[in-house]
């Protein structure tokens, strides 16, 4: 049966796997893991994607990932063909080096985020890489020992997934260590896809996301429920990508502003300005969420017009939905005063 294309979308979450070819090793060293790990963290400071999970072993990988501005195939496709070419070149052998292009699954955010984190984190102590839960702290090849504060990596979002234990830094890692140590008295996760348990929102938002982007590509890998697979492939079926011009950056940047300001009373200096103050956070965010994944604007764009690092555009763009919700806003309602206005 001929292999689908991939199912992405800007910010969509990833769980991303390969091994070596004929089971063999690709990592030989610390050299290679190094190597490879140099080779994420370019992609993740050139915001192609965003890093939670991660975990090196002797013949295969994981991590968990948010596609930035690049797509999932083109990021994988550069990562292990450059990877490859250097692996073969200091260990004197020729040929594919990965058993296939690589694997992937589309991840709901609220049924299998920290499952997956577990799952990847603790693969070294389930293959008996390393002895127990306290070696794995400072086991130096996958994200745990970061989200424990063991281990300095500074490309992985570790305070996204210890935001999701609380807002004090040391009772979320402890909560998080808690979490991690119960998954080993818990059977391993059934990952072998399915569907997502989220609303359907981001693949209605598939059309505008192709325009004035690459073309994205879709799979049937998910995980979730078996109801919104069936219902993402259907509407995919049936959709047809509108011809529709680019939008502005800076035009649809201030007008959302406007827009934002309007409705929730802040002044516009003060959305463009970087305040920390909770309720100028959320129309941030808000303001990223729709430039992003409504008007399929690059973050580099949008970064220019609010003065942040694109990595910061993606990051918040990630909340942007609930930050909407809790403004009192709909995206169908604002887009479409902003729209006219373009």
């Amino acid at each position: 049966m001929p292999r689908g294309p991939r199912l992405d979308a800007p910010l969509a979450l990833h769980h991303v796997w390969n091994r070596g070819i004929e089971r063999c090793a690709i990592f030989r060293d610390d050299v290679d893991r190094l190597d490879f790990l140099a080779r994420i963290e370019k992609f993740v400071r050139a915001d192609h994607f965003v890093v939670y999970a991660w975990a090196l072993m002797s013949n295969h990988f994981h991590f968990l990932t948010r596609t930035g501005n690049l797509s999932l195939s083109r990021s994988m496709r550069i990562l292990q063909g450059d990877y490859a070419r250097d692996f073969n070149k200091r260990h004197h052998r020729s040929g594919h080096l990965f058993q296939n292009r690589f694997g992937s699954a589309l991840v709901g955010e609220d049924s299998y985020f920290l499952a997956l984190v577990r799952y990847i984190h603790l693969n070294p102590l389930r293959a008996g890489t390393v002895a127990g839960l306290d070696a794995l702290e400072s086991y130096p090849w996958t994200g745990h020992a970061a989200l424990m504060g063991h281990h300095s990596v500074p490309w992985q979002d570790s305070a996204f997934v210890l935001g999701r234990f609380g807002s004090n830094v040391a009772r979320a890692r402890a909560a998080y260590g808690a979490f991690v140590a119960d998954g080993l008295n818990s059977p391993e996760p059934n990952l072998d896809g399915g569907g997502l348990r989220r609303s359907r929102g981001l693949w209605e938002r598939l059309n505008p996301i192709r325009r004035g982007r690459e073309d994205w590509s879709f799979d049937e890998r998910i995980y979730g429920s078996s109801a919104f697979v069936r219902a993402v492939l259907a509407e995919l079926n049936g959709a047809g990508a509108p011809d529709s011009p680019r939008i502005d950056a800076a035009a649809f940047v201030a007008h959302v502003v406007c827009e934002l300001a309007n409705r929730t009373g802040l002044q516009v200096a003060e959305l463009r300005s970087n305040s920390k103050r909770p309720r100028i956070v959320q129309a941030r965010q808000a303001l990223c969420y729709l430039a992003v994944c409504h008007a399929a604007l690059p973050a580099r764009q949008i970064a220019l017009q609010l003065g942040i690092q694109p990595y910061t555009v993606l990051r918040s763009a990630a909340g942007g939905e609930q930050a909407l919700e809790q403004l009192g806003c709909t995206p169908g309602d604002l887009l479409s005063r902003v729209l006219r206005q373009l």
